[in-house]
C-alpha cells in the first residue's frame, strides 16, 4: 500500500488478474458441466431393425440427442496407409511437427518448442453397422472432423533428426533456436473400429443419419463405450470445478487482505490524529511528547522522512522493519536527538 493507505498498482493487478482467471474458469467448468450433463441423458438406442421404427415414431423422425455404438464400415472406397501395409481406413490424417529448442532470455534457459508446420487430412463416406456382422442396417455418420472425441490410432511415426554442420550450430547458438528434426505421424480410423456416436439421428427417406446436434450440444465419436467417454467427462468435470473452487478461495482472501490492512491504516491514522489533538491541547510539554507511548520525550530523528515523533523506546518495540508512525515511511537510519 501507498503513504495514503490504498492499495498498490501491483495489488490491484494481481486482484484484478486472479478475478479474471477465476471467471474464466468458472465458464470453462460451467461449458462442460452443460456437455457432461446434456451426455447423461441422451437417449440410448441399439443399430438394429427397431431403429427405424423408433425413428418413424419420434417427432420429425429426429432424435435430437442419442447413443449409438458401431462397427466401421465403408460406403464405397477406403483409404490406404502411406506407410503400413494393407492398413485401410476412412480417415486419414497426416501431420508434419517441426522441434525445436529455443532459448530464453528471461529464464536463460533452453526450451523445447513444438510447431505443426504441414497437417493434411482425407476423409471417405463411411457407416455404422452392428457389431454382430448383420449389414442389413447401417447408419451413415456425417460431418465426423467436427466430433469433440474423434479417436483417430495412430498407424505410423517417426522421427527424423536434423543434420547441422559445425558452423550450422554456431549460428543456432546465435540465433537462439537450435532445430531437433521433423517428426512424422499417420493416424487413420480403420474400417471394422468400434465406434460410439453421440449425436443427432434422423431418418432421410431410407437413410439414417447420424450427425451434429443442434443447440449447442456437443458431438462424439468415440473409441471409448459409453460409460467410460460419460465418466471421462465427469472427471474433467471435477477437476475444473476444483480449479474454480481453489482460485475462488485465492481471490477472496487476496481481497479480504488488501481489505484488512486498508482497515489497519485507516486505524493508525485516526490514533495518530488523536495523539496529535490531545498533544496540541496539553501544552508545550505535551507537544513534546513521544506520539505513541505519550510519557517520554522526543528523543530521535527518523531519517530520511526527517520527523521527530517518537522515543527510543517506543521506536526499538516498532514492527520490523519499522516505519515512521506519521507517513508510514520506512525507516533507514535513527539519530538521536539531544535538547539543551
Amino acid at each position: 500500500m501507498d503513504a495514503g493507505g490504498r492499495p498498490s498498482t501491483g495489488q490491484v493487478i494481481l486482484l484484478a488478474t486472479s478475478s479474471a482467471v477465476t471467471a474464466i474458469l468458472y465458464a470453462i467448468y460451467r461449458q462442460k458441466s452443460k456437455a457432461a450433463h446434456s451426455l447423461k441423458g441422451a437417449r440410448k438406442v441399439t443399430l438394429d431393425q427397431d431403429l427405424k421404427s423408433i425413428l418413424m415414431e419420434a417427432p420429425g423422425k429426429c432424435v435430437p440427442y442419442a447413443v449409438i455404438e458401431g462397427v466401421v464400415r465403408s460406403v464405397k472406397e477406403t483409404l490406404n496407409s502411406q506407410f503400413v501395409e494393407n492398413c485401410k481406413g476412412v480417415i486419414q490424417r497426416l501431420t508434419l511437427q517441426e522441434h525445436k529448442m529455443v532459448w530464453n532470455r528471461t529464464t536463460h534457459l533452453w526450451n523445447d518448442y513444438e510447431k505443426i508446420i504441414h497437417q493434411r487430412t482425407n476423409t471417405v463416406p463411411f457407416d455404422l453397422v452392428p457389431q454382430e456382422g448383420k449389414t442389413d442396417v447401417a447408419l451413415r455418420v456425417l460431418k465426423p472432423l467436427d466430433a469433440t472425441e474423434l479417436s483417430l490410432e495412430t498407424v505410423y511415426e517417426k522421427f527424423h533428426p536434423s543434420v547441422q554442420s559445425f558452423t550450422d550450430v554456431i549460428g543456432h547458438y546465435i540465433s537462439g533456436e537450435r532445430p531437433k528434426g521433423i517428426q512424422e505421424t499417420e493416424e487413420m480410423l480403420k474400417v471394422g473400429a468400434v465406434l460410439t456416436g453421440v449425436g443427432e439421428l434422423v431418418l432421410d427417406d431410407r437413410t439414417i443419419r447420424l450427425q451434429p446436434p443442434k443447440q449447442g450440444m456437443r458431438y462424439y465419436l468415440s473409441s471409448l463405450d459409453f460409460d467410460s467417454l460419460l465418466q471421462k467427462q465427469e472427471s474433467s468435470v471435477r477437476l475444473w470445478k476444483i480449479l474454480t473452487v481453489v482460485f475462488s478461495f485465492a481471490t477472496c482472501a487476496l481481497f479480504l487482505f488488501l481489505l484488512h490492512r486498508q482497515y489497519r491504516h485507516y486505524r493508525e491514522k485516526q490514533h495518530l490524529r488523536q495523539m496529535s489533538e490531545m498533544s496540541g491541547a496539553g501544552g508545550d510539554a505535551a507537544s513534546n511528547a513521544c506520539v505513541i507511548c505519550l510519557s517520554n520525550s522526543r528523543s530521535c530523528v527518523f531519517l530520511e522522512c526527517g520527523h521527530v515523533c517518537s522515543c527510543d523506546k517506543c521506536y526499538q518495540a516498532l514492527p520490523r522493519p519499522p516505519k515512521c508512525p506519521i507517513c508510514r515511511q520506512e525507516i533507514t537510519r535513527v539519530v538521536p536527538l539531544y535538547n539543551s
